[in-house]
């Protein structure tokens, strides 16, 4: 066999790992998968799945074994950018994308050392597009929430408890809030409190507004007062700083 053709089938084989990776990652996100495991109902259904797909399942079992470090990090900063990928199947991308990288550019170029550039390329590229969708997404969820605490302080204004307010921003917003808000909305229905469901909010977006408003939320809890002032005073500031 040439050192040209089997390049050419690592350049194959690493295409379809990319390709496989990435059509595995669409059925779900990171952050539904670990609320699957409080769900009775989904044990069948986690045992469905091809050869590549039960392969991954125990690939991200083993990288999650351990609930600190880069792994829980990774599965942070994906939520963040919701990208339905879990771990295993983000690594099993890069390691694809780096033998498609290396794969071709000895084919174009039939120069190892210039081959070797997709190692970096292939490793570095998914992270900056990450980081990419991470932004887009805070930006677009910065200009929403404005107005997404106004319905809310209109909701609590219609006798609405604060839980039945996020399920109505859940239902009546778009992307990225309509996502978010529903998120939060099924971990509350598996038993999560709304204080823990707010506070997993603000550690996936990361928003400062948003960290605000759930802050001054969890004081009233304590405090007491009418929250649907403090919100309505919340959204004006943020309406008057994003003009």
């Amino acid at each position: 066999m040439s050192i040209q053709l089997l390049f050419a089938a690592m350049a194959a084989i690493a295409a379809l790992i990319v390709v496989m990776a990435l059509m595995s990652g669409r059925r779900t996100s990171e952050v539904e998968l670990h609320m699957d495991s409080y769900n009775p109902a989904a044990g069948p259904n986690a045992k469905k799945g091809g050869i590549f797909e039960g392969f991954l399942e125990g690939f991200n079992k083993s990288l999650t074994r351990n609930k600190g470090g880069r792994t829980s990090r990774l599965t942070e900063e994906l939520a963040k950018a919701d990208l339905k990928l879990r771990v295993s199947e983000y690594v099993m991308l890069i390691i694809g994308l780096i033998v498609l990288l290396c794969a071709v550019l000895f084919l174009r170029f039939h120069n190892p050392v210039l081959a070797l550039a997709g190692i970096p390329a292939g490793y570095f590229v998914p992270g900056f597009f990450l980081k990419f969708r991470q932004r887009r997404r805070l930006k677009a969820f910065n200009n929403q929430l404005g107005d997404t605490i106004v319905l809310l302080s209109n909701a609590l204004k219609a006798g609405y408890s604060f839980a039945q307010a996020m399920a109505t921003i859940a239902k009546s917003s778009s992307p990225p809030m309509a996502d978010e808000f529903s998120r939060a909305v099924r971990e509350m229905n598996l038993g999560v409190s709304v204080d823990d469901a707010l506070q997993h909010m603000v550690k996936r977006i990361e928003s400062e507004d948003f960290d605000l408003m759930v802050t001054a939320v969890q004081i009233h809890r304590v405090v007491g007062g009418n929250l649907a002032e403090i919100l309505d005073t919340i959204a004006f500031t943020i309406r008057e700083r994003i003009r």
